[in-house]
């Protein structure tokens, strides 16, 4: 009886090393779909182009996905931001995304720490319960030939609120119910990595996912590095007010629809310049 109880301790302890040591880091691209309408009486068709090629520049950022078997934090690897043209101030206000993002997948439990209106929020949650489709279908991403898995999604649609020169249309988006539509998500993973994980919230495959499509936000991995001679630091976020995920999107809803009746309020201001301001959901 002794030897078969230090055997399976022995056993126990090394399947620990071997969930600790296993390590990478994966590097993910990110880019939005942007397709906005403006009244052409207000806005020449330059002067559109130019706020388009602005938007999207707002959402093509670097991500690091820093995992093991069992964690894993999603962090945008920052840059200085590109000076906006002279004459032209762009407001997005962008309630999703998580300045870090820590994901346990052992443990189904996520903590998002997340700075919003200058206030540090701790957002502590269960995992979203993917309710992936498997195919056949395969393809190459670098080196790493990947699977499709698709699922549906319900989404709430977010109308953009539009300023231009103080001339506000936000009627449409207070006091209203949401607007729901399903959309596909589509994933590519490989089991060459042996781990349920991906960028964002994205999990729950047998295998890391390096391409995501939600139709409108594309997120594909650029570079690999899979057990890198220095240990990566894979630890879960401590500061900010502690909530969980429903508390928080009240709190942003009601943020938002705060800002946007001050904006209608000074809408008559008199403003120099062109200043666009657009709320994009996340």
């Amino acid at each position: 009886m002794k030897r078969i109880v230090i055997l399976l301790a022995f056993t126990f302890v090394t399947t620990i090393i071997m969930a600790q040591e296993f390590q990478g880091k994966a590097i993910y691209k990110t880019s939005r779909k942007i397709d906005i309408q403006l009244d052409s009486t207000q806005v020449n068709s330059e002067q559109h182009q130019l706020m388009m090629d602005m938007l999207k520049k707002q959402f093509q950022k670097t991500y690091i996905l820093s995992f093991n078997r069992e964690a894993s934090t999603y962090k945008e690897d920052e840059e200085l931001e590109a000076p906006q043209p002279a004459g032209v101030e762009l407001m997005v206000i962008n309630t999703g995304g998580a300045d870090l993002l820590y994901k346990n997948l052992k443990e189904n439990r996520y903590t998002n720490q997340n700075e919003s209106f200058s206030k540090l929020f701790l957002i502590k949650d269960k995992l979203e319960e993917h309710d992936w489709e498997l195919t056949n279908e395969k393809k190459f991403i670098g080196e790493y030939e990947c699977l499709k898995a698709t699922k549906i999604r319900e989404v709430e649609v977010v109308q953009s609120g539009i300023s231009i020169n103080g001339d506000r249309d936000l009627d449409a988006e207070v006091g209203e119910e949401p607007e729901m539509k399903k959309v596909t998500v589509t994933a590519w993973y490989t089991p060459q990595i042996p781990v349920n994980n991906g960028p964002a919230n994205y999990h729950g495959l047998p295998g890391l996912i390096l391409e995501v499509n939600d139709g409108t936000t594309t997120m594909i991995c650029s570079k690999i590095i899979l057990n890198p001679e220095k240990q990566l630091d894979i630890e879960e976020p401590k500061k900010g007010k502690e909530i969980n995920q429903e508390e928080y999107d009240a709190i942003m809803d009601k943020k938002v629809k705060e800002m946007q009746e001050r904006m209608k309020s000074n809408w008559n201001e008199d403003r120099r310049g062109e200043n666009v301001e657009i709320r994009i959901g996340g």
